[in-house]
């Protein structure tokens, strides 16, 4: 019986994340594995609803502080809705995004709001993932990649390059602080050979 996990798939936007969360996905169901395949923000209903506030509109929308209220409400209905319950049924929750891209995000690149960002994590959240893959890669390569998928959903790319390298050494230094949970993946390679290293850890 395996046990079930709780893994999360990070990067800054356009580092290929979402590809390689489902091509692992894949590889743990080809394994015999149950897996849960999900997003954030998003991934319950009522947080695919905050989502389009979020991702969507003007890059000034929101201040930073109302984006952490607002990614963290998303995030408590699918920790309720989705991930607590599938964990607790003995599947594995693999999820696009989590915590940490609100730490680096809101916490390290809009305002020194790390405090709260924790604060807010520690009372309404309290769960961390058991392993975390961090995509690191050129953020300009990346940033190419996210505003060619036209997907409407660009507004942190529409804050430009230096926003994009800000996020990249948020997400280093994440890497670094907390290695016995975060692996650094090297983005900078075919999806192939980014999958292949990966799958070293099913």
């Amino acid at each position: 019986m395996t046990t079930p996990r709780f893994i999360t798939f990070e990067g800054i936007d356009g580092s290929g994340k979402s590809t390689q969360s489902r091509r692992f996905a894949d590889h743990l169901r080809a394994q015999g594995q149950d897996i849960v395949l999900t997003r954030e923000p998003g991934g319950s209903p009522g947080a695919e609803e905050i989502r389009q506030l979020v991702l969507t509109g003007d890059p000034d929308r929101w201040s930073a502080e109302t984006e952490v209220l607002l990614f963290t409400a998303a995030r408590r209905d699918h920790l309720e809705k989705t991930i607590e319950p599938a964990l607790a049924a003995g599947k594995t929750v693999i999820s696009d995004r989590f915590a940490d891209s609100t730490r680096v995000y809101q916490g390290a690149t809009r305002g020194d709001l790390r405090n709260m960002v924790g604060q807010l994590h520690s009372l309404m959240i309290g769960r961390e993932p058991d392993l975390t893959f961090i995509i690191d890669m050129d953020p300009a390569t990346a940033l190419e990649r996210g505003l060619a998928r036209k997907s409407g959903e660009d507004r942190f790319e529409d804050f430009g390059l230096p926003f994009q390298e800000t996020l990249r050494h948020g997400f280093l230094a994440l890497a670094h602080a907390q290695p016995e949970r975060c692996i650094l993946i090297d983005g900078n390679r075919t999806a192939d050979q980014i999958a292949s290293e990966i799958a070293a850890y099913a």
